[in-house]
């Protein structure tokens, strides 16, 4: 009787497969691109090498070869390979795998068990895995699209090698079409330009690549197709993007990073990225305002009302046309001087708050409704600005235990660089009501 989830192959060579199936791999040096862990240097190359893999976490993009090296690794190390998906598998099945693990122990055989969508496992099945990889029961081969760091229990990480996968550049995808016209024994019938956007479609997806030629192999067309004419036969296929995922994080961050360097070109690209795959214009119009008033500020004042209006003008036109409206508050900001100075300020300001606890304001600027209260001193000594010199009294208004701090710096942009004269202007009457000048 076969194992459970025995991955051996039991279909006839006869049975018809997809060409992304026949062109898989026989080798770890017939795997396309990932050389920054395949290489003789690199991580699995220094492991296969040494005789001493471990398990490891493939992190990346899907149709990089995660499945492919984990049952190549299994043929290199004379390891049983098993494959189960984290989707389809629950406890019940997960302790059969590992029974007969360690029934395939007992004869001197070891498993490699690889685990596809690994995160979506919960925090006790994850422990489960603990044991049986510490006693050598099962060298574990987890693949996941997610960040490891936030779906992945530390002790699993701790035991594991985190390896990052690359979703395949454009020289990888071509190598890829080659070995699938040679398997073919024909050339794609594209163009030049057609062939380039075919591989561009794939967007870094091997398998995906794969299925698509193997689409275009199946129409009947008496010459070379053009872009038009193989755009209007194929869908572009959608932009790797999880609106709670990796994918979302790191175009946000993409575009918060080009707006704070001040690049409108680069900056409109990720928005443009961003609403293609199909994120909530809502969610952007408060980024962008987040973003002014995080690294513009006070340089320019005008760019958190210009925002605001972007976004009430996107709430009444809607989308397609609103979302224009957001993308001029977008370049305002990418060419707006840059100030992170409020911002540092409010960080420092809180940081010393929670800091010095409950100390109490200077009595001369406390009120002092009742007797009681003017007895205990409260608002004695206070000056009033507006009677004083200048309208600046340069009284002490921290508390008396603490003394005078600094958390607002104004830097020489925009502005700011008007408010940075102020600050100046008043440092420098303070001192003099001090005597310290």
């Amino acid at each position: 009787m076969a194992d459970l989830f025995d991955t051996s192959d039991t279909v006839p060579d006869t049975a018809p497969r997809p060409l992304a199936d026949r062109l898989r791999p026989q080798s770890l040096e017939d795997v396309i691109g990932q050389g920054q862990v395949l290489g003789a240097d690199a991580p699995l190359g220094v492991m296969l090498e040494a005789g001493t893999l471990g398990s490891i976490i493939f992190w990346g993009p899907p149709g990089v070869g995660k499945t492919t090296i984990a049952r190549l690794l299994a043929d290199a190390t004379d390891l049983h390979f098993v494959q189960i998906s984290a989707i389809f598998t629950g406890v019940p099945e997960l302790r059969k795998v590992f029974d007969a693990a360690k029934l395939r122990r007992k004869t001197g055989q070891g498993t490699l068990l690889f685990v596809d969508e690994i995160h979506r496992f919960n925090k006790a099945q994850q422990d489960g895995f603990l044991p049986h990889m510490e006693d050598g029961t099962i060298l574990l081969v987890g693949a996941t699209t997610e960040n490891p760091s936030f779906e992945l229990n530390a002790a699993l990480l701790s035991r594991s090698q985190v390896l990052v996968l690359e979703r395949l550049g454009q020289e990888d995808l071509e190598l890829l079409a080659q070995r699938a016209e040679s398997e073919l024994a024909r050339e794609l019938p594209l163009e030049t330009d057609a062939r380039r956007a075919l591989l561009e479609m794939a967007d870094g997806d091997g398998r995906a690549l794969l299925n698509l030629v193997e689409q275009v192999m199946s129409w009947k067309v008496d010459a070379p197709l053009d872009v038009d004419a193989l755009t209007n036969r194929l869908m572009k296929r959608a932009a790797q993007y999880d609106k709670s995922g990796d994918g979302h994080y790191n175009l946000i961050s993409a575009l918060h990073k080009s707006v704070r360097g001040s690049d409108p070109d680069a900056s409109l690209y990720w928005f443009a990225r961003m609403l293609e795959a199909g994120e909530d214009p809502r969610f952007l119009a408060r980024r962008i305002t987040r973003m002014a008033v995080e690294d513009i500020g006070l340089a320019d004042p005008q760019a958190q009302s210009v925002c605001l209006q972007s976004w009430e003008t996107y709430e009444r036109l809607g989308s397609p046309e609103g979302e224009l409206a957001l993308a001029q508050a977008l370049v305002y900001l990418a060419l707006a001087p840059k100030s992170n100075g409020v911002y540092v300020a409010y960080k420092g300001a809180r940081a010393a708050a929670k800091k010095t606890g409950s100390l109490m304001p200077p009595k001369h600027i406390l009120n002092a409704p009742t007797r009681l209260m003017k007895d205990q001193g409260y608002g004695a000594g206070y000056a009033y600005d507006h009677d004083a010199e200048d309208g600046f009294s340069g009284q002490n208004y921290f508390p008396d235990e603490m003394g005078r701090d600094t958390y607002y710096t104004p830097v020489e942009r925009g502005f700011e660089r008007e408010l940075s004269k102020r600050v100046a202007y008043f440092a420098k009457l303070r001192a003099k009501r001090d005597g310290t000048t």
